[in-house]
């Protein structure tokens, strides 16, 4: 196993700088720069050209790449365009609310998926099947954002029930226990929005992995011995069953990241999500070009989480 992670993180080194180049050159084909970040509409050609030679980027692009990417390997993102705070202070500040937001949807998503897919495939062809069926067809079909403009109006604005946007109620003093119940309560449906789509794909995987573990062999033994029918569904059938469904949560992985900052932006989130918009808006290179390369390490070291997990549920897969 060792040897085979070590295999993994150097493969992975090139695939990483091959995909920091697409990503400058991306970034650096956007108009504007440094002067759209300042927004200053009395700023002449000159002082415009003399902007963009503060901030290097009036050498050749490969010369631009070549100096940025040293600087990375040093651990130095560079400056915000915008704020002219270092880039890692800039993302250290919002990367916690995002973790959050993207850490208790994800859960979210694994626990009901498991439950929705396991209950539709126990009772194939039922009326729970069909009713799970169709609620999964809703949430795969239901776009974020406007599923998050329906909770919003619902709850937020006529039942009054939960907060339409934001981490917390501005203009309040809370005790402690209030204030954690405040915020989770800003929490519900941001992560309600981001998971919905998650859980629906994941348990129509789950359902027909677990449809095909039935009709194994081993499972027709299992019934034919007596072994009784939850611990035969969930110590046997949901193991093997769930191993495909790794693969599936790691390719997602990119896909949920990128959700996270339409949520993010709907229900002013202040996270990473929100952070890469307006860093957009603004053509805040540094910025842009941190968080796309932060993603790309997350989403590669994902996918090498999602193999090392194949040997833990599978005893059968080994690494050479």
């Amino acid at each position: 196993m060792g040897q085979y992670l070590i295999r993994r993180i150097l493969q992975a080194i090139p695939l990483l700088l091959f995909v920091s180049i697409l990503m400058f050159l991306l970034i650096h084909s956007l108009p504007g720069g440094p002067e759209a970040a300042y927004n200053n509409p009395q700023l002449d050609p000159a002082g415009r050209a003399a902007l963009r030679a503060s901030f290097g980027l009036d050498d050749p692009l490969p010369v631009q790449y070549l100096k940025w990417i040293g600087n990375v390997l040093r651990g130095n993102f560079g400056f915000s365009f915008k704020t002219s705070q270092a880039v890692t202070d800039v993302i250290a500040q919002r990367f916690s609310a995002t973790l959050e937001l993207f850490l208790s949807a994800t859960i979210l998503a694994l626990v009901l998926a498991l439950i929705l897919g396991i209950l539709s495939a126990a009772r194939q062809g039922t009326i729970v099947d069909y009713t799970i069926t169709v609620i999964a067809y809703f949430g795969i079909s239901m776009p974020i954002f406007l599923f998050g403009l329906f909770l919003q109006d619902i709850f937020g604005v006529s039942l009054h029930w939960l907060p339409t946007s934001g981490t917390a109620t501005l203009g309040y003093v809370f005790s402690p226990v209030d204030t954690v119940i405040d915020h989770l309560l800003h929490l519900v449906m941001p992560m309600i929005v981001l998971s919905i789509t998650y859980t629906a794909r994941w348990s129509r995987y789950l359902r027909s992995s677990m449809i095909d573990v039935n009709k194994q062999d081993y499972m027709r033994t299992g019934r034919a011995k007596g072994v009784a029918p939850l611990p035969l569904l969930l110590r046997h059938a949901l193991r093997n069953a769930v191993i495909p469904m790794i693969t599936i949560i790691a390719i997602d992985f990119g896909a949920l990241a990128g959700g996270a900052a339409i949520t993010e932006g709907i229900f002013a989130w202040p996270g990473m999500g929100s952070l890469f918009l307006s860093s957009l808006e603004a053509r805040d290179y540094p910025v842009l070009l941190a968080m796309l390369t932060l993603g790309g390490v997350l989403v590669i070291a994902f996918n090498l989480l999602a193999d090392v997990l194949y040997g833990v549920m599978d005893p059968r897969i080994r690494y050479s």
